[in-house]
């Protein structure tokens, strides 16, 4: 069996290796909540924040006309009530879907309750159980956060013995001690719409410490409202109309600025479109494939060896055995480990990359050029703003589908959760700078043009599309994804510059992370 031989069939094994880590990871997925409902309900509490805007010189709320009516809808407070409702049951499903799971690794154990610790059970607890009770958990909690809120979006609305109910269900829950707090929330709640009201020594504090936003200054407003507390009052409405004001121009900013953005980018796309179909027949396309002069053996020694296997395999074992945990880690050390980790994923990547491809230097035209045929500032502007209604309209499409399921990228979350300054800094270096930079030198400049050696350039632009999706290990995010690293390969293809889709790229998750920065500010 000659070298070559061999070479290839560990190619083909290692191949086979990583195709069933990648599928389980993607089937690991199906059942971890997207960031999408959480994403909605912080643009809620942001409309909930903006009802509040009055006018300084009345007493009466702002009547902003259709401006009001095109940010914050007709019935704020009932859209607010359904999101969240809506939500609620999704958590609701997932609680019953993690305790049946539960009960199938563990058919003897009851969950923890401060009435009922675990004693043997916990002896006998895999990892898999121990993350199926972590799960339960978390979402208990968040149930019962949803349903101090959904009260007090029942009881601004007049229906307090609807609030009431609401709150008694947090009460009668099974609580651990960390949820305990929530439960004397409930209770404070219920003594501020009670009839006759009843009002708790702690109860100011607890409101600050478990509300946030407009539901923590509904909650306080009653309260001082009791208490006759007119000074308070004031200093809250006061500040309420402050938030209120900075909460317009955040709307606009999250909700306005990318639709306008998205209407220019369709108005593109029909012009794009309509050019396309007045072609004269004469007109010939011009030929899009590269010359390649490796073949596909190169192709997964790049991807398999220098991406997956290195990225999703080697690092995380490599930074398990050294002790490294990233859920342990504070803030600013969780920012310096996620962009370290992809700096060194990054840098192994290309290194194979370069190593795979140096035996064939001098590389033939148009490979890993930076500046193209075409202009690649206004391919990577005009790009950018074509995918904008593309990737809404999939997304409307992938939620339906997925129904709030399929997992979405952690670091979504944690921008949107993050408060630190340096921390936030790092995470946006690492997905606007560090990420378009490597996944556009692998997947546009490397992959897509080899494709071409054995697909049109249409199908080299959809595979590669799909795998950059794929690698990113969310079921929930392949649609999306693939059709944004469709976008990215059209634009390379079209302007042979790797610049315009490493623009497009940067451009994408910058404003995404800006967004997330916007919609987590407007909780304090």
């Amino acid at each position: 069996m000659t070298a070559n031989r061999v070479k290839q069939i560990i190619l083909v094994g290692m191949t086979i290796a990583v195709v069933l880590l990648i599928g389980g990871s993607l089937l690991g997925s199906l059942g971890e909540p997207q960031v999408n409902d959480r994403l909605q309900l912080y643009q809620t509490d942001l409309l909930l924040q903006a009802t509040e805007l009055r006018d300084p010189n009345s007493a009466d709320e702002v009547d902003l006309g259709v401006a009001q009516r095109a940010l914050l809808g007709d019935q704020p407070l009932n859209d607010a009530l359904e999101q969240y409702e809506k939500v609620r049951q999704s958590a609701a499903a997932n609680l019953d879907k993690f305790e049946k799971q539960l009960a199938r690794l563990a058919p003897n154990v009851e969950l923890e309750t401060e009435s009922a610790p675990p004693a043997v059970s916990s002896l006998a607890d895999t990892a898999e159980t121990k993350q199926v009770r972590n799960s339960i958990q978390q979402q208990q909690l968040l149930i019962n956060q949803l349903d101090l809120r959904i009260g007090i979006l029942q009881a601004e609305q007049g229906n307090s013995d609807a609030a009431l109910n609401t709150w008694a269900n947090v009460n009668d829950a099974n609580r651990t001690t960390s949820q305990n707090s929530l439960s004397k929330t409930a209770t404070v709640l219920t003594g501020l719409w009670s009839t006759p009201p009843r009002i708790l020594p702690d109860a100011e504090s607890l409101l600050q410490r478990n509300l946030e936003g407009w539901f923590r200054y509904r909650a306080l407003s009653r309260l001082y409202q009791l208490q006759q507390r007119s000074d308070s009052l004031s200093t809250l409405q006061a500040t309420e109309q402050e938030i209120a004001q900075q909460t317009i121009v955040k709307l606009a900013l999250v909700g306005v600025l990318p639709t306008l953005g998205g209407i220019a980018g369709f108005i593109l796309l029909i012009g794009f479109t309509v050019r396309r179909l007045l072609r004269k027949p004469t007109d010939t396309p011009e030929d899009l494939s590269w010359q390649v002069p490796w073949t596909w053996e190169t192709i997964l020694q790049v991807l398999i060896l220098g991406f997956f296997l290195v990225g999703q395999v080697a690092l995380p074992l490599l930074l398990g055995g050294l002790g490294f945990n990233f859920s342990a880690f504070g803030s600013r050390a969780r920012a310096v480990y996620t962009l370290t980790y992809y700096l060194l994923m990054a840098g192994t990547g290309l290194l194979v990359l370069y190593l795979s491809i140096r035996p064939y230097f001098p590389l033939p035209e148009d490979w890993f050029r930076l500046k193209g045929k075409r202009n690649w500032l206004v391919w990577g502007v005009g790009g950018y703003l074509v995918a904008l209604p593309l990737m809404l309209g999939v997304s409307l499409v992938n939620q339906q589908i997925w129904q709030g399921q399929g997992g979405s990228n952690p670091l979504l979350q944690t921008v949107l959760e993050e408060g630190d300054g340096v921390a936030l800094t790092l995470f946006f270096v690492t997905a606007a700078i560090a990420a378009p930079v490597f996944e556009e030198l692998l997947f546009r400049g490397f992959l897509l043009p080899s494709l071409t050696k054995y697909v049109s350039p249409w199908a080299a632009i959809g595979f590669s599309a799909l795998l950059f999706a794929v690698a990113h290990l969310s079921l929930s995010e392949v649609l999306p994804l693939a059709m944004l690293g469709g976008v990215l390969g059209y634009i390379y293809t079209q302007s042979r510059s790797l610049l315009a889709p490493m623009l497009l790229h940067s451009l994408w998750n910058s404003v995404t992370m800006l967004g997330l920065l916007i919609l987590g500010s407007g909780n304090g």
